[in-house]
Formats: structure tokens, sequence, C-alpha cells
């Protein structure tokens, strides 16, 4: 018998065991929780799901990179067809692009950490002041275990989903803007010190220019001095917000650039403003191929 053929029919036939001590009740599961994946799409499918949806991957994957797939799987679900109307219709919208970014950035990260479960905590389609809406994303601390690179990414997926259903850019008024760059400071005051240290400018660029709203779950008990603000539900510091802008946009915006490019969204050309240095010398390299770059800083991290 072939040696990869042995091993499944091993796996199989302890699955077999656990499944039956599992149905005499003494647990808290009658099954074994754990699917079983042969390959990437299946492991996708199997954390995030949705059903079904790895066979449309592996169809994808015969002719796009890894990247590109996991791009256009989240313009695929975000933007499907819906059948319910008034309420009941945006709040699906709204769950199928929750879908889209957390499907997406587990293709990304390969299905081996929890940042797509618990690094996103929410995908939302909200409402600028002139009356448009807008995509916001919502990241939580474990985002960090995605590494930089894909961090950004879901930034950056955030912006595919918003195309693909046809909604228009976040549009941060003043105190909006001011309150990512105290929150910075504070972060690397209050908490820890962040991979790269932005100037204010910096951030003010970041956050003015980013088609989608970046913010997230109040991480630490340290409070802002810019507060109350309407589209913003804590006064806390939001630490996975400032994962993904400082150490995912900004210290990646060479790479995340060409991202853009690649995928012909153009509401990223400001990223060509940071100056030079702001990347790693790894990118910089460019010996690795992205891919083998974001599973390599998951391993990092």
């Amino acid at each position: 018998m072939d040696y990869f053929e042995r091993l499944e029919s091993e796996t199989l036939k302890l699955y077999e065991i656990a499944n039956e001590a599992r149905s005499k009740g003494f647990d808290v599961q009658l099954e074994t929780e754990i699917p079983l994946a042969k390959d990437l799409a299946e492991r996708v499918e199997g954390l995030v799901g949705p059903k079904g949806i790895a066979k449309r991957i592996k169809e994808l994957e015969k002719d796009m990179s890894r990247e590109e797939v996991a791009f256009e799987i989240a313009a695929e679900i975000a933007s499907q067809e819906s059948n319910e109307t008034g309420a009941k219709l945006e709040a699906e919208k709204q769950a199928f692009a929750d879908q889209g970014l957390r499907t997406a950035l587990a293709i990304l990260t390969e299905g081996v950490v929890a940042a797509p479960l618990e690094g996103i905590s929410d995908v939302k389609i909200k409402q600028n002041f002139d009356g448009t809406k807008y995509i916001g994303v919502y990241f939580a601390g474990p985002i960090r275990s995605a590494g930089g690179t894909a961090a950004a990414l879901a930034v950056l997926l955030g912006d595919k989903i918003r195309q693909a259903i046809g909604i228009d850019e976040f549009k941060p008024i003043e105190d909006e803007i001011e309150r990512y760059v105290e929150e910075v400071e504070l972060y690397e005051s209050e908490v820890t010190n962040l991979q790269y240290s932005p100037t204010p400018e910096e951030v003010r660029l970041a956050a003015r220019s980013i088609p989608v709203e970046v913010s997230g779950e109040p991480t630490d008990q340290v409070e802002v001095s810019h507060r109350d603000l309407p589209r913003v539900e804590t006064n806390n510091i939001r630490g996975g917000a400032l994962l993904a802008m400082v150490e995912g946009v900004i210290q990646k915006s060479k790479k995340i650039l060409k991202y853009a490019h690649t995928l012909k969204l153009d509401s990223w050309e400001f990223l060509a403003e940071y100056a030079k240095g702001v990347g790693s010398s790894k990118e910089e390299e460019g010996s690795q191929s992205d891919s083998e770059e974001i599973v390599e800083e998951i391993a990092e991290e």
C-alpha cells in the first residue's frame, strides 16, 4: 500500500474509534470536532467555510496564484445574490462580506493560524456622514499571529469586497484621523512597542487614505481623549486595528502597493508617499514568493 494511502487509512480508523467513544455520551460532543482535510482548499472550508467552497478554490488554483485566488473568492462570496429584502437584505449582505474576508484570509494564511476566526472580530457595512455606505473591518489582537503582510492584506481584501458590492470608500472626519494618531502614541507609551514606530504624519496619511475603516475591539484598558466618536464604539485603545494599520499597511507599504497594482485596486497610490525603508529588507530582496513570505511571517510570529 502507498505510504500516504496507509496514513489516510490508519487515520480514518482512529477517527472511527474516537467517534465510537464519543457516541457513548461521556464527552460534551458526540462526534470528533476536528474535520479531516487533504489539502488547503478542504482545510479552509473546514476552518471558516462556507460549505462547498473547497471545490471553487481548487478550480481557481489551476490558473491563479494563491493571492489572486483569495481575492477572487472574497469578491465572489461578498457579491452573491440574496433573496431577502429590507433589513434582512442588509444583514445578509454584511454576513456575506464577513464570510468573504474570513475565507480569503484563511486561504492566505493556509488555514494554520487563528487570525481568520479570532483576528477579525467583525466586518460591517456602515454609513458615511454624506449618506454613502462603506466597509468597516474590525480587528482583534490575534491578528498578530498572521504577520504584518497578511494583516495588511486583510485591509486590502476589505477594499476588494467594497468594490465587488459597489459601495463607497470610508470618509473619515478629522477627529477620527486624530484618534488614530493618539492611539498609536498611547499604545507605544502605555502598552508595548510596535515593530515600526510611525510618525504622526504617516499615521494621518494612512487614516485619511485607506478606503475602508480599520477599526477593532478595545484590547487595553487605556482610554483616549478623542472620545465618544459616533462611528467608533469604544473609548479604549483598539490594539488589533493599530497592528493592522501600522505593522501591516504602513510597515508593508511597498508590498501592499504591489498587490494593489496586480489586483487593479486603484485607491492605494498613496502608499507610494511613504519613505523608502518602511518595508523590511526581506521585501526589498524579492527572493521569495509572496506566499512563502506570508507563511514565513506566520512561523516567526
